[in-house]
């Protein structure tokens, strides 16, 4: 390098174009060009560098942010010409640039061209992108761009979703003053986004988008473009239900609506589901992802063998997110890994960005440590494509480019959309508290966008003042007429309609269920739940202690154990056709190595799933996820799929119990509350491997404490089936056979938590046997005992999962003959008349205690005692681990003293 330029033999050096690499080629082989020609090719490719830089970092100079404090300063040196030894005035080929069809010109009208496709409204990073496909394809389309020339019909229906965008918001400050609506004002141009995705969608004949989005603009994007009844909305505004009253629901705020309606572009239907969505930011993106799979895997009637290559091209999820929460929020990262792993790929979402430029109150240098809040997605090579929302029409072309990249290569592709806020983060808050400069260039806006660009249409001669006038008044005047329609309005059913039209909300009373099957048929099952193919090279550990013990414990028909319950369970309902997929970490082998659902080859590293493969005919799939270490955005996930289909038996596997804390917003905002909330019905399992083993704080306690305190479980009523979750702890494999078929038989879905074992997986007591499980047969929400002294009962110890096992044990080594055990399975719904009846098996009975091995403030002693004491009128005492501020010690001296001390105390007392 000399004087700050690179020099020729530099290039020839260390440049990778064709021509360079040709020129030295010919000099290896003793060829040798006329020096001219050399420099020629120099300089084609030094230009090449200047083009490649250009694409690079020309969106450090473009003018995409509508509301800046200044315009780009500062010279980038990599876009000086100079660098490379050029002149603005030097002749060069465009090959390999598009330039309105030119084959040569000058530097100076190359770089002008790449400064209006690269450096105007519009600006990418797509130069990141692994695959040199994608990246050729991605240039090539970005100027392309400049040649796009919109209709006027086009540009007319642009216009008027935005006036009725702002008109929407308009209605609702002068009639609703004082409420938060998060209205899109600022942003108006994410309707001329879901314009242009409407139209490629119905061009390119997809049938369904699953959207997941958070409030900026979401009733504005509901009430004008998908068409939905403003009354409903309006009647949440005054105050009312917007459901009908008979449902067990809390309803839940005005920003949080949802819609699922038909559209008609340009002739042919599309259906658009907008999601219901917490106020946790960002929380629906991976339930939308699910949601889609379903759809996609519902698409297939069943054929999952079409599964790769197909089922992304008729369903489309789209993400939209804000700008703070897109970068702050952790869940995007763990949806990001999600997209293009087995089993959880969608086909590539498309992502809109509404970038505020602020979070809450917060500004961009604050909220975050990248140049763009959309920088995150650089880790999975997606393109990104900035825009400057002030530009609607060009906002429409990068959408049309996104659509395009992902309809080709089925990626995730980002579109940041550079906007801004009109108010603050409602429309009662005062944003210039925290951001004066900001909101002095907010408020110094001469135009709103809508206005904007309805004036230039109108100065263009291709829209009336008159017809934007008109556009206005009708939309308001229908706004109007639905608020006076409130007094009258009732709302309709939203709920069990389509594939849920055969379910209801749970009844008002606990049911029982039958869920066993026929002996013959759980033993074709269990021997077909450990077949493989010849040739298959299974390993020799599962073919000597897996396969030969579980084949002959099922002829034999007794010792069953927890995995081969679950697989018969499984079995039976993919006999039955229904669908089931299994979902966690490390799920297909179980984190105790207990479960091998899933064989793997020791040759090929192929995967076999027997069950599969029951019998020719089976129409039910079995989908083992082995998942991502995640919890959020996975649990998430399989929300998502299981809200879509009823016939679909979804259930997540925590690694160990506690590891669910990761994905608390999941439960709290979804599973223990959509119900309530949106009248949405899940039928979702969740497995929590609990138990007090000296496994430490961490490993032993799946907190049953909090989700019995996130149930609305009655103190002082009996329980019926109609609460918010159902938990349970079954103590043998035949409870659990019995509690996985029970949520597909039965006309309802509830999310139910599986407080599962760990040392009960392989303990010879905790077995089961066929007989268990046959026909007639059921899950039991209490295990009493039978003894035929029972008068000399002065005792009864109530207590649930592995814990029975230890005192059974202690009090057979102790010689107790006064105290009997009665298992509590279910927790909630509270068993009170199954209680009720052991109790009055011991009519002598004067002790009442429980028996746990989590600390007094964990595990269910608070919640057993109220409704014990409520409903029977007796004192229960308690007996374990005394308080702790973790859920178990961690010194194994001390762990062995406290389980000494929590099996010996109950029968000391």
């Amino acid at each position: 390098m000399k004087n700050g330029v690179f020099s020729n033999k530099f290039l020839i050096k260390y440049y990778h174009s064709d021509v360079v690499f040709g020129y030295r080629t010919k000099i290896k082989h003793g060829f040798k060009l006329p020096e001219e020609t050399v420099q020629i090719r120099c300089k084609e490719s030094n230009f090449y560098r200047l083009v490649t830089a250009y694409r690079q970092f020309a969106h450090l100079k473009a003018d995409i942010n509508p509301v800046s404090f200044s315009t780009p300063s500062g010279t980038i040196p990599e876009l000086v010409p100079e660098r490379y030894g050029l002149n603005t005035s030097d002749k060069v080929h465009f090959s390999g640039i598009i330039n309105n069809g030119k084959k040569e010109g000058t530097v100076g009208e190359a770089l002008e061209f790449l400064k209006l496709v690269y450096g105007k409204h519009i600006s990418a990073e797509f130069l990141h992108l692994e695959n040199e496909e994608e990246v050729e394809w991605f240039s090539k389309q970005m100027e392309l761009l400049q040649n796009v020339q919109l209709n006027n019909d086009t540009k007319r229906s642009i216009a008027t979703e935005l006036l009725k965008s702002q008109t929407f918001d308009h209605f609702l400050a002068n009639k609703f003053s004082g409420v938060k609506r998060y209205g899109g004002e600022g942003a108006e141009s994410m309707m001329t986004f879901f314009q242009e995705v409407f139209r490629v969608s119905a061009d390119d004949n997809l049938e369904q988008i699953v959207i997941g989005m958070p409030h900026r603009g979401r009733l504005n994007f509901l009430t004008g473009m998908l068409q939905s009844e403003p009354v409903k909305m309006f009647l949440k505004l005054k105050g009312f239900p917007d459901f009908p009253t008979h449902y067990k629901a809390t309803g839940d705020v005005l920003s949080h609506c949802i819609s699922s309606t038909n559209l008609q572009i340009n002739g042919k239907r599309l259906h658009v589901s907008v999601l219901y969505n917490p106020s946790h930011l960002e929380a629906i993106n991976p339930v939308s992802m699910g949601k889609t799979r379903a759809k996609q895997l519902s698409s297939l009637d069943g054929d999952y063998s079409q599964l790769k290559g197909k089922w992304s091209d008729k369903i489309l999820n789209i993400q939209v997110h804000g700008d703070a929460a897109f970068a702050g929020q952790g869940i995007n990262q763990e949806c990001l890994q999600l997209s293009n792993v087995p089993h959880f790929e969608v086909g590539g979402s498309v992502h809109l960005v509404v970038n505020n430029q602020v979070g809450f109150t917060t500004p961009p240098d604050r909220g975050r440590s990248t140049r763009y809040c959309t920088d995150l997605a650089k880790m999975i090579s997606a393109p990104i494509i900035h825009v400057n929302g002030d530009y609607p029409e060009e906002v429409l072309k990068v959408t049309r480019l996104a659509m395009q990249y992902q309809r080709k290569f089925r990626k995730e592709v980002f579109i940041d959309m550079n906007c801004y806020r009109q108010w603050g983060h409602n429309e009662v808050d005062d944003p210039t508290f925290t951001n004066p400069q900001l909101y002095k260039i907010i408020h110094s806006r001469s135009q709103t966008v809508p206005d904007k660009y309805a004036g230039q249409l109108i100065t263009e001669g291709i829209l009336t003042k008159e017809a934007a006038e008109i556009v206005v008044v009708q939309h308001y005047d229908w706004l109007s007429k639905e608020l006076l329609q409130v007094e009258s309005y009732r709302p309709d059913d939203p709920c069990f309609k389509n594939q849920w039209q055969d379910y209801s909300q749970a009844q008002e009373v606990i049911t029982t269920w039958e869920t066993g099957i026929h002996p013959q048929l759980l033993t074709v099952i269990g021997n077909k739940s450990v077949s493989y193919p010849q040739g298959f090279k299974i390993h020799p550990h599962l073919q000597k202690t897996y396969i030969k013990n579980r084949i002959k414990k099922i002829s034999e028909g007794t010792k069953l154990d927890w995995a081969t319950a679950e697989a018969l369970a499984f079995g039976s309902l993919l006999y039955e056709g229904y669908n089931v997929r299994l979902s966690g970490q490390d799920v297909g082998r179980g984190t105790f190595s207990h479960r091998h659902i899933m064989l793997v080859d020791q040759e090929t590293n192929n995967v076999h799933i027997p069950l599969n493969q029951i019998n020719p005919e089976q129409i039910g799939y079995l989908e083992v996820a082995n998942s991502i270490l995640s919890e959020e955005a996975v649990l998430g996930f399989e929300y998502g799929m299981s809200i879509e289909n009823p016939k679909n038996l979804i259930v997540w596997e925590a690694q160990f119990g506690d590891f669910f804390n990761g994905a608390q917003i999941i439960f709290d905002t979804f599973i223990c509350s959509g119900e309530a909330k949106w009248l949405c019905s899940t039928g979702i399992v969740i497995l929590l491997p609990h138990g007090y083993s000296g496994a430490g704080p961490e490993h032993s306690s799946c907190r049953i404490e909090r989700f019995l305190q996130l149930t609305d479980s009655k103190e002082n009523e009996a329980d019926t089936d109609n609460v918010n979750v159902e938990v349970c702890q079954p103590s043998t494999p035949a409870q659990y056979f019995h509690l996985l078929r029970r949520q597909m038989v039965r006309n309802y879905r509830k999310p139910l938590i599986v407080v599962a074992p760990k040392t009960l997986l392989r303990l010879s007591a905790a077995t089961s046997s066929l007989m268990d499980m046959v026909t007639g047969t059921h899950f039991l929400p209490v295990i009493g005992e039978t003894v035929q002294e029972h008068l000399q009962i002065k005792k009864i110890i109530f207590c649930s999962g592995e814990h029975y096992y230890a005192l059974y044990e202690k009090r057979q080594e102790m010689g107790v003959k006064d105290t009997v055990l009665v298992r509590i399975e279910s927790f909630c719904p509270f068993p009170v008349l199954d209680i009720y009846t052991e109790l009055k098996k011991f009519p002598n009975a004067i002790e009442f205690i429980w028996s746990q091995e989590e600390p007094r403030n964990m595990g269910a002693w608070s919640f057993v005692k109220l409704r014990f004491e409520n409903l029977f009128g007796k004192k229960l005492e308690y007996c374990g681990r005394g308080t702790l501020p973790a859920p178990a010690v961690g010194i194994g001296k001390w762990h062995q003293e406290e389980a000494h001390h929590v099996v010996t105390k109950p029968f000391e007392m």
